[in-house]
């Protein structure tokens, strides 16, 4: 059984918004699952119905079988940051993480080694009223690690953060995951995303558009892809399309070819031409999330979604 398993999972708010209709996959231990879908997919909702913040119409949303409020110390099982989480202003750093250890039974111990682990013990005494965005980022990360749960879910977890700090969050939930943690991510950084995670669910308009692994949704719509470049261009044209494979020029003097390198391999060989690039090509999460979503710049958001999903 999955840490974290959706089925058939349903929403409507009012007359006008499904904000998630019928939505089901899987979140597996030991592996970052990348939550993807553009303003008003669905993604907020599904995390805040997972959490039991909000009730869905139809479908389970379960943590190893259990909704969130059936789990016996819940905070000890699940860690979560939301996006625009909330603090007391006038709270230090830790008397925040003090009162969150105390509510969850967590030891107190466990309040200056979070604060080590994000980086701010020597801010601990400071009042949250004076941080930093990135700072509050990383305190809401503190107290959704208190409990060292086996489940982390993360809503735009990066926020706030600079360069430094986002390459920190890559490694540190890469730490959970490699220790046997599920961590579900859900973030709009798709450049980031790339880099962090291993398997991706994508939904728009509240349905599943893609979930897998990252290199099986990454995979080009028609077959693979190969680039490749030789100083004999017009040759190798000819012989690659005297072997029936599918050749376009492309600027700058390269060739894309819809085929392996290995079959591109053999025909520049049969054609006498040495080459000087061979590479297979696979989309990027970008171009992979605009196929997915048929999103493209430009057009905006479902508005109604928007604000539903941000109120919910």
């Amino acid at each position: 059984m999955a840490p974290i398993e959706i089925k058939g999972l349903s929403k409507r708010f009012g007359r006008h918004v499904q904000a998630v209709e019928d939505l089901s996959f899987e979140v597996q231990p030991g592996r970052i699952t990348g939550f993807l879908g553009p303003n008003g997919a669905g993604k907020s909702t599904t995390i805040r119905i997972l959490l039991g913040l909000v009730h869905a119409d139809r479908g389970t949303a379960r943590f190893d079988g259990r909704r969130y409020e059936q789990l016996p110390h819940a905070s000890g099982r699940v860690g979560a940051v939301l996006e625009g989480a909330s603090f007391h202003p006038g709270r230090s750093g830790r008397n925040h993480l003090r009162v969150l250890a105390a509510a969850g039974s967590h030891p107190e111990r466990r309040v200056d080694e979070v604060l080590e682990i994000v980086g701010l013990t020597d801010a601990a005494h400071r009042r949250v009223k004076g941080y930093s965005m990135g700072m509050r980022q990383r305190l809401a990360i503190a107290a959704a690690l208190l409990g060292e749960p086996e489940v982390l879910i993360l809503d735009e977890p990066t926020n706030g953060l600079d360069p430094p700090g986002i390459r920190w969050m890559r490694d540190l939930i890469r730490e959970r995951a490699d220790a046997g943690s599920a961590v579900l991510v859900s973030s709009h950084l798709l450049s980031e995303v790339e880099q962090a995670v291993d398997d991706v669910v994508v939904i728009s308009h509240g349905r599943l558009r893609a979930a897998g692994p990252l290199e099986s949704v990454l995979g080009s719509e028609e077959g693979p892809v190969t680039r490749v470049r030789a100083s004999e261009r017009g040759l190798l044209l000819a012989g690659l399309r005297g072997s029936a494979l599918r050749a376009e020029e492309e600027p700058g003097g390269a060739i894309l070819v819809r085929a392996e390198p290995e079959a591109v391999g053999v025909a520049a060989r049969d054609a006498g031409v040495a080459l000087s690039q061979l590479v297979a090509v696979s989309r990027s999460l970008e171009d992979a999330f605009l196929d997915l979503t048929d999103e493209r710049p430009g057009a905006g958001p479902d508005e109604a979604a928007t604000a539903t999903e941000e109120s919910a």
